[in-house]
């Protein structure tokens, strides 16, 4: 994890977004590391708008994963695996076929499925600094 990038509050995070995607390796799957609030989420709908992404972008906590279409009709998947209990269920949904694709994946809770992340996968942790501000490295 040689990159860092600091968010300083909400009003920050368009510019931290389009910054990590112009240092980031071109690996299509992203793995985001946080504790609960870290703005996992938020980070992920701020890089889906750089991305200009079509629709509104929600989390997928409860379907799994949520399908988005860019301007230029590139596909972006975005798993949220927080309610996961068993691996399988991340192959029920065909997780292998996705970060197969060549797509950009954005996984939310990594951490419940690390033995089935492709070896190339960008880990990325997402951390609360005392002052509040949020600390991106990679």
């Amino acid at each position: 994890m040689n990159n860092k990038i600091i968010i300083n509050g909400i009003d920050d995070i368009g510019r931290a977004a389009k910054e990590f995607l112009q240092l980031r390796p071109p690996l299509p799957v992203i793995a985001l590391y946080g504790e609960m609030g870290a703005g996992k989420t938020t980070f992920t709908k701020a890089l889906c708008r750089a991305l200009k992404v079509k629709e509104g972008v929600n989390s997928p906590t409860f379907t799994l994963i949520n399908e988005y279409t860019t301007e230029s009709g590139e596909l972006i998947f975005h798993f949220d695996f927080y309610r996961i209990n068993k691996l399988e269920e991340a192959f029920d949904i065909g997780f292998e076929e996705f970060v197969d694709s060549g797509h950009v994946c954005i996984i939310e809770w990594p951490e419940k499925i690390e033995q089935i992340l492709p070896p190339d996968t960008l880990r990325v942790k997402i951390s609360v600094l005392e002052d509040g501000t949020r600390e991106v490295t990679f």
